[in-house]
């Protein structure tokens, strides 16, 4: 079986930075993604894209190949195309790749596993031609596709990011239909103190919207009751705004009202969590370096770092990744405690800048009131077919929690494993129950936490993978 000093779970930002980091101080790194090249979300297939479709995708998109360039260290195994499927006490990471099952141990465990989109269940949500917008973004990224007649729907800044490279493709959207309201901005001027730390992010954001304004993109503000229309696909989206009823035709709506922290990883391990009210979403809890706490108390030595620790953006969870390096190299003798403090105190100056103008975000472009509570007859589960109404019925009939509720209902047991309802899910019982979401809790996360096959997991004895026979570290031999 191989060894490492660290395993990174995840390539985006965090783990980029977190591995160049570490390596830097000298640790052995194996870094894992599901994709086969680095960049996370954020990034994703820099080194590929930025050439061709970096005036497209923007400044900030390029300067991902900064990070990836700094994986060009022999003391980085970057495992592509590796989906880790189970991590085992003492830090036997399990993964595939190339469709062979394989085992790894470390000494210490970083999770950077990043954010997901936050289900928005509508009416129609499941209709074909209806999909989030970082699916739009990645099939701009990676293939050049913008589907023409597309409708944007939702709020937050993602929308206006990913309005602004169709724009620059030369496939403006129809429209954004927006949720956030005038009293939502009204309640985030409280937090105007942020904007000054965060005056970055502001100009970006003023910068994006005259674009839009200047290519003639219509932005309809404050829609409610919004529903997709189609019979075998989408047709048109239908909302109202004031006392108005509107209807605007397409062929692909982009549905976007945030991103949340990518919890399968961290729940399979134990890590505590609690409800964030900011974000509307758990957290795992975490220290100040990253290190996770666990509800059973028996997982030392893992972190975690980036969105999955809380949304705050890709420049955040660089430096956050670094933070957690340096905590790791000290605890394994690399370097000293004066010298971590020394250089953690430039990070953590970065790192409050950066975070300062999350309040403001959050309260100004908060989560869609009626994706949060779905009408009874939307489908919430999408693999199992479940709906809103069958979770509440099933509240009422004593389910207190989203556990409980796959005897009811089997919600969660698909194949997303609760990725896509998860959140859905809890806020719909802890409505239902009077419960609050940390006391409705979400569901347990069992390996394998990502599809594998049953060939695979039998050719590990077969291998020797299973008997450790080989000590070889990852960038020292025929690793991976």
């Amino acid at each position: 079986m191989h060894e490492t000093d660290l395993a990174v779970i995840g390539s985006g930002p965090a783990g980029m930075a977190a591995a160049a980091e570490a390596a830097g101080l000298g640790l052995r790194v194996a870094l894992f993604d599901d994709q086969p090249r680095p960049g996370g979300q954020a990034y994703r297939d820099v080194d590929r894209v930025g050439p061709m479709r970096g005036a497209v995708l923007g400044p900030d998109f390029v300067e991902g190949r900064r990070l990836t360039a700094a994986l060009d260290d022999p003391r980085i195994s970057h495992l592509g195309g590796a989906g880790v499927w189970a991590i085992e006490p003492g830090f036997t990471i399990c993964y595939s790749q190339a469709g062979e099952a394989r085992l790894l141990r470390a000494r210490r465990v970083l999770l950077a596993t990043g954010a997901l989109e936050r289900p928005m269940p509508v009416p129609g949500w499941t209709l074909p031609g209806v999909m989030t917008a970082g699916a739009g973004q990645i099939l701009l990224k990676q293939a050049g596709l913008v589907p023409r007649r597309s409708v944007l729907v939702g709020t937050g800044p993602l929308l206006y990011l990913f309005a602004v490279q169709m724009v620059r493709a030369g496939i403006n959207p129809a429209a954004l239909i927006e949720t956030q309201t005038r009293g939502d901005l009204a309640r985030a001027l409280r937090h105007m103190g942020g904007l000054f730390g965060g005056w970055g992010y502001m100009t970006e954001g003023w910068r994006l919207l005259r674009v839009l304004q200047r290519a003639g993109v219509p932005r309809i503000v404050g829609a409610h009751e919004i529903a997709i229309e189609g019979e075998d696909r989408a047709e048109a989206v239908r909302f109202r705004r004031g006392g108005a009823q509107h209807r605007l035709p397409c062929d692909t709506v982009f549905l976007h009202h945030g991103v949340v922290p990518n919890p399968q990883a961290a729940r399979s391990l134990g890590l505590d969590h609690r409800w964030e009210p900011r974000q509307q979403c758990f957290v795992p809890v975490c220290d100040a370096w990253g290190e996770a706490a666990s509800a059973e108390g028996g997982v030392e030595g893992v972190f975690v770092a980036g969105d999955g620790a809380g949304i705050g953006g890709a420049r955040a969870a660089e430096l956050q990744g670094r933070l957690a390096a340096l905590r790791i190299a000290e605890g394994l003798d690399r370097i000293g405690n004066e010298e971590c403090d020394g250089r953690a105190k430039p990070l953590r100056r970065q790192l409050r800048r950066e975070l300062a103008v999350r309040p403001f975000l959050d309260a100004a472009y908060p989560p869609f009131a009626e994706a949060l509570r779905p009408d009874d007859t939307t489908m919430v589960c999408r693999c199992e077919e479940v709906t809103a109404g069958e979770i509440r019925r099933a509240a009422a009939q004593g389910c207190p929690g989203p556990n409980r509720l796959k005897g009811f209902l089997r919600a969660g047991m698909g194949p997303c494993q609760g990725r896509v309802c998860g959140l859905a899910v809890t806020q719909i019982l802890a409505e239902a129950t009077g419960q609050s979401p940390d006391e409705t809790g979400y569901f347990h996360i069992r390996p394998p936490i990502k599809p594998l096959t049953l060939g695979a997991l039998a050719a590990l004895a077969e291998t020797g993978e299973a008997a450790g026979t080989d000590k070889t570290a990852p960038g020292q031999g025929d690793a991976a």
